[in-house]
């Protein structure tokens, strides 16, 4: 990889976007792909994405494209950050005009539905030869498009490819770690929209801090039990793809998946909220593989049935809270549960 690279960045969501500007001002010729042509238009002509990032301009060098063919053609890396409900066909789609061998970087945190499996694994199926890597770590795009710091972690087992693409994202205030434990920073980042969910329910309930650091905690504590079920390592969930994702998510404002809690708390419809938010809350998606790993690999992981059972309508969400602190005698806090 050069010093220049021809980038191409799948999706005109809010972090799409933000990476693909993060990218052209590293002197990268970036080139993202929108689904929506309008929007493809006002990032190429207006340099601005209203509706993701109102109030940010975007680098006039940044190039849009409403054409898929194109966008592939264009890459020597390839960046992906559509909803996991549409990640494996957008690759299908781009697989007939992709430079052989090119690394594909996932930015979409979740796990297939049916399948369950991680985004990695998806882009390794898809599209056999390609390094497949996941970028993830507490990144809320509008902060980082507002240039304030953050940290961020680049996952792939070859960390010669890791450190290649670390040097190409690395800019400014974005500190770029590189990590060889695939499956632990892409659970972690997965799982933690759940559990921000659950905390953004405690907010809408206003049920207090103490109860959300709880919350917070005891879902660290499952995701961890099940990235090491499947094959992490737990020092990855007390790092920046594990506890400090879910701290972003689980604390701030911008996130969708606290949001999504939030309302739900204060005793709206979930087919409400999302039709109103008009973007994607992964974890609403997420919990429903979680359970069935969760069942898989033989763990309790109360937090993550319970949001299910939320989620599914089964419960409300005021009885979800009820019942979330005192299910059942607590055990030793390193058991999971």
């Amino acid at each position: 990889m050069g010093e220049t690279m021809r980038i191409t960045v799948l999706g005109a969501g809010s972090w799409g976007t933000t990476v693909a500007s993060v990218l052209t001002r590293r002197d990268h010729e970036s080139l993202i792909w929108a689904r929506n042509p309008a929007t493809a238009e006002e990032i190429d002509v207006k340099h601005c994405n209203e509706r993701y990032l109102a109030g940010f301009p975007l680098p006039t060098r940044l190039r849009a494209t409403a054409d898929l063919a194109e966008a592939a053609a264009h890459a020597e890396l390839l960046v992906v950050g559509v909803p996991t409900g549409a990640f494996r066909e957008t690759l299908e789609q781009v697989k007939p005009d992709l430079h052989p061998w090119i690394p594909v970087v996932s930015l979409s945190k979740g796990l297939e539905r049916d399948s369950l499996l991680r985004m990695t694994e998806v882009i390794k199926e898809v599209l056999p030869g390609h390094p497949a890597a996941a970028l993830t770590g507490p990144n809320l795009a509008k902060e980082i498009m507002a240039g304030m710091a953050a940290a961020t972690v680049i996952a792939t087992e070859d960390l010669t490819v890791a450190s290649e693409i670390q040097r190409v994202f690395r800019r400014g205030l974005l500190r770029v770690y590189t990590n060889h434990d695939v499956i632990g920073c892409e659970v972690g980042g997965a799982l933690k929209n759940v559990v921000a969910i659950a905390t953004g329910i405690a907010q809408g309930l206003g049920v207090g801090d103490n109860t959300r650091a709880g919350v917070i905690s005891r879902g660290l504590a499952e995701l961890t039990t099940l990235a090491v079920a499947m094959g992490g390592e737990p020092s990855t969930l007390a790092g920046l793809a594990g506890m400090g994702d879910l701290v972003a998510t689980c604390i701030s404002p911008h996130s969708r998946n606290r949001h999504v809690g939030e309302q739900l708390g204060r005793g709206r419809s979930l087919a409400d909220i999302l039709a109103e938010m008009g973007q994607v809350a992964e974890g609403v998606k997420t919990v429903h593989a979680a359970v069935q790993l969760a069942d898989q690999h033989g763990l309790p992981m109360p937090i993550t049935r319970t949001i299910h059972r939320v989620v599914t309508g089964e419960i409300t969400a005021e009885r979800a809270y009820a019942g979330l602190l005192r299910t059942h005698p607590a055990g030793h806090e390193s058991e999971p549960g």
